[in-house]
């Protein structure tokens, strides 16, 4: 998940665009006014005369020269604005517009990277990779119930698959219009190709449009991205930046967990990475074909605990579908 450096490039230039756009769209604003109002032109050039005088000042040491400048450019301020006002134009109209005011349109913040930029990396991450295409074959206007079993309910929840599914499609539709206010997590438990990956694949759809950001991993490579952080002697920057963008991303998605070589580097990553994440309030989505006990047995009672504790657990049933169309 990590860029690379022309990857890099491509948002970078994007921002250049972006300042190219602004600054001509300031151009032109300024032109037009200039050409309705003259007066502005005026008051803008005797804002440079100004300043340039008492700066002279100040240098031949006028004490009151720094008060009179502050004094003067306040009150053409205020004639420049009753003027724009007085022909209808927005305060600001003369103004440079960014798409970010954060950043300016830099895409850096104190010299890190902006929220804008992380969310540019995660949308060009994903229209370069498989779940770009797999999110738009997998999501909430193609899920269909006709696949699942509507003949007899299952006993431990008295409902049939398919009325069940409506429910579970209910908690995710309701997660994701709420995600902005209260996040939350969810386990996905179940046999495989009883629905899981598709309904994180619908979630994961719903966020990336509205610009959250969501990492998609399996759990192989999930483990993979931390080992490599944790055991190669000079981590290359963009295994860190990746290792700390799962850690700081809106969503995060583990699929399959419990299908990569487990060890105690694993349970404590997976300790780690959860309890991270959960400290600092973001959302993860874990789906998995163990079983709480079993999990509990692979990861240690305290990821269990953790996990039990803050996620929302959403156990799914029924047969294989992968045979069958879950697309309506």
């Amino acid at each position: 998940m990590a860029l690379s450096n022309s990857q890099y490039h491509a948002i970078m230039r994007d921002y250049e665009k972006r300042q190219i756009e602004s600054r001509h769209e300031k151009e032109r604003r300024v032109k037009e006014v200039y050409e309705k109002i003259p007066a502005i032109r005026e008051i803008d050039s005797a804002v440079g005369v100004k300043a340039v005088e008492r700066a002279r000042q100040m240098l031949e040491g006028d004490s009151g020269a720094r008060e009179r400048l502050k004094r003067e450019l306040a009150e053409l301020g205020e004639q420049r604005m009753a003027l724009l006002q007085a022909y209808g134009y927005p305060a600001d109209y003369m103004e440079m517009r960014y798409v970010c005011p954060d950043c300016r349109d830099t895409g850096y913040v104190n010299g890190q990277k902006c929220h804008c930029f992380k969310r540019a990396q995660m949308k060009l991450l994903y229209a370069q990779s498989n779940i770009d295409e797999i999110i738009r074959r997998e999501n909430f206007s193609t899920f269909s119930y006709d696949c699942f079993d509507d003949s007899k309910p299952i006993p431990a929840i008295g409902k049939t698959v398919a009325q069940y599914m409506k429910d579970v499609v209910r908690i995710c539709r309701k997660f994701t219009e709420r995600f902005g206010e209260e996040g939350g997590n969810i386990l996905f438990t179940g046999n495989t190709g009883v629905g899981k990956t598709f309904l994180s694949n619908c979630i994961a759809k719903e966020l990336i449009d509205r610009y959250y950001s969501v990492i998609y991993l399996s759990a192989g490579d999930f483990f993979d991205i931390f080992s490599k952080n944790r055991f190669e002697s000079q981590a290359e920057e963009e295994i860190r930046d990746t290792c700390q963008s799962v850690l700081d991303c809106d969503l995060l998605i583990i699929d399959d967990l419990g299908t990569e070589v487990n060890n105690s580097f694993t349970s404590s990553q997976l300790f780690y990475c959860i309890n991270d994440r959960l400290g600092s309030r973001k959302s993860t989505i874990i789906s998995t074909n163990l079983s709480l006990n079993r999990m509990r047995d692979s990861y240690t009672d305290r990821v269990a605990s953790r996990i039990i504790s803050g996620y929302q657990v959403i156990p799914l049933y029924g047969e294989d579908l992968r045979g069958k169309r879950l697309r309506g």
